[in-house]
């Protein structure tokens, strides 16, 4: 018959019910607590970062080449195919202009 494991838990449920028995509870609510906290916490964040995942990522093209990337929303950064210095505001990349020039957008007809 393979080894189980059976008698390892049994083990451990016996110390702990020796535990309890002389007054050392807290020992064992202790570790008990510890343990749920190891496995509900990865889930908690996994959501927590899914969340603000959705709410920060952007995603469009270049406005001056077209080269759809992603970047994080309220950050400076560069378009990886022109190197277009851009920020991002309001979910929307837009180029970064000096104070006194003006960006316009030519219209071919």
């Amino acid at each position: 018959m393979p080894n189980s494991g059976l008698g390892c838990l049994i083990m451990l449920l016996l110390i702990g019910l020796l535990l309890g028995a002389v007054g050392l509870g807290w020992v064992v609510n202790g570790f008990l607590i510890v343990l749920a906290l190891l496995l509900i916490l990865p889930a908690i964040a996994w959501f927590g970062i899914n969340w603000w995942l959705k709410r920060n990522l952007v995603s469009q093209p270049c406005p001056v080449c077209g080269y759809e990337f992603t970047s994080v929303n309220h950050v400076d950064c560069q378009c990886p195919n022109c190197a277009e210095p851009l920020e991002v505001k309001g979910g929307k990349l837009l180029r970064i202009t000096p104070p006194g020039i003006i960006d316009v957008t030519v219209i071919n007809e």
